[in-house]
């Protein structure tokens, strides 16, 4: 079939909104055929991504804050400027440290690079849990959807897994010892533990090999994985009908809402959003240096020795559990659930809708407040007054430390479930929000327990009593 031509074959004046920003867009100084070439390209990659035209209320700021574009473009950032610090970089010790020493003195725009490649992988944890929180919150990860759903939390663990297999690449005292207790949460696994511990470390402890082995999975097997999944991420996102339709919680789902040109009604906005994005972390990056201290060195530990900021929330709930029940049990069931999530949850009559209710909007106020007060209580209770092991002598550890306090904390939590289901007459789908923010908030406090209130020892302090450096 023959295309039709975006000009008026009388006039030669552009026949679209569509042609005349191609029109536009094409320098003047390069001849019809090469701007034919490169607008077709141009709408090619653009079109792949994105549908011809979308729902005009899908382009609405407050309903998605453009979380997934932002996390693409921090990928595709985090490429250029790892490919970058690649070619600068020697993955052996102690070579690896004395390379970035290099990069931050005697490699023109070594330290900026480095700095937005540190700045925006930690920046890309934050946006892929708010945007896994934002689908959440709005019930977009219901049916049809439940698939994408599945690929966001993978795409959450790989993010994960390549900002921890990047924390070590510096090899200065933090990296080495963060990844020293990082690691160490796999000899919990029972059977298996010590062997995956092993083979992930490349012998009994962090070394050289270890180094090698986490750049491996760093620059291929990683982001390869993540490039699949999100290529898969966007494919089912067309195939599911596009983003869910934001609407307020009065209003009745639209049968056909208005449809606009994804150029360049989209693309603008993904243009200045993206544009702003990258001038303020640059802009962060120049200023603010990415932490390195002193060279490796397996014979001093610095006290305390934490791990990664993302898993301070395990480790601090390594101090008030048994090391199976706090790094295998809690992080098992904390995924498990997520994945059944959209399984457990599919009532669609509230999909797009902020909170799903008014009365919803309300229980997860509720269940933050309850979060924020019972979770530094149960903290508090636990270091300096509950003793599971003095109560229970006698009893197997994994039991008297483990499975009886977290059975306790189960009990509480399905208490309150129980009590927004007969008090406040909760839905299954108000439940499930009460219950999950609850539990994301638990988790905030202990990360923030974990990273500022945790000094030498491992012990409750304030944040100003512990030392600079440690």
């Amino acid at each position: 079939m023959a295309r039709t031509p975006d000009t008026d074959t009388t006039t030669g004046e552009p026949r679209s909104g569509l042609g005349r920003l191609r029109r536009r867009l094409s320098p003047p100084g390069i001849p019809q055929d090469d701007r034919s070439r490169a607008r077709l390209v141009l709408d090619t990659l653009v079109l792949h991504l994105h549908p011809a035209r979308i729902p005009a209320p899908t382009l609405r700021w407050t309903y998605t804050w453009g979380l997934g574009g932002l996390a693409a473009l921090l990928l595709l950032l985090l490429v250029a400027t790892g490919v970058f610090l690649q070619a600068n970089y020697t993955p052996a010790a102690p070579d690896a440290y004395l390379d970035v020493l290099d990069l931050r003195s005697d490699v023109w725009f070594g330290d900026l690079i480095r700095n937005i490649h540190h700045w925006s992988a930690n920046l890309l944890i934050v946006v892929a849990v708010l945007h896994l929180l934002r689908v959440f919150l709005t019930g977009a990860y219901r049916p049809p959807r439940e698939v994408n759903w599945i690929f966001g939390v993978l795409m959450l663990l790989l993010v994960l897994a390549a900002n921890f297999t990047g924390y070590l690449l510096p090899w200065d005292q933090l990296a080495f010892w963060a990844i020293t207790v990082g690691t160490s949460l796999l000899t919990y696994i029972p059977l298996v533990g010590d062997r995956l511990a092993s083979l992930l470390l490349g012998g009994p402890e962090v070394s050289g090999a270890t180094l090698l082995k986490f750049y491996s999975l760093h620059i291929s097997v990683i982001p390869l994985s993540l490039f699949a999944l999100m290529s898969l991420h966007f494919w089912r996102v067309r195939k599911d009908g596009g983003l869910t339709l934001p609407r307020r919680v009065d209003e009745e789902p639209e049968e056909k809402p208005e449809r606009v040109t994804t150029i360049p009604h989209l693309v603008r906005r993904e243009a200045v959003w993206a544009l702003s994005w990258l001038a303020a972390i640059v802009v962060f990056a120049a200023f603010v240096a990415a932490p390195l201290e002193g060279i490796a060195d397996p014979a001093v530990s610095p006290n305390p020795a934490k791990a990664p900021w993302y898993f301070m929330g395990v480790q601090e709930l390594l101090l008030h559990f048994h090391p199976f029940v706090a790094a295998v049990v809690v992080p098992g069931i904390v995924i498990g659930g997520l994945l059944l999530l959209p399984f457990l949850d599919v009532d669609s009559a509230s999909v797009g809708v902020w909170f799903r209710s008014r009365r919803g909007r309300s229980l997860a106020a509720m269940a933050a407040g309850l979060s924020l007060a019972l979770t530094p209580a149960w903290v508090l209770a636990d270091e300096l007054v509950l003793d599971w092991a003095g109560l229970l002598a006698g009893w197997p550890a994994v039991v008297a430390n483990g499975f009886v306090p977290l059975t306790v904390a189960v009990v509480v939590l399905a208490a309150l479930d129980r009590w927004v289901a007969w008090s406040l007459e909760g839905t299954v789908e108000e439940r499930v929000l009460f219950v999950v923010s609850f539990l994301f908030v638990a988790l905030v406090v202990l990360t923030v327990i974990g990273i500022f209130f945790r000094g030498p020892g491992m012990e409750l302090t304030w944040p100003w009593a512990i030392p600079a450096a440690h």
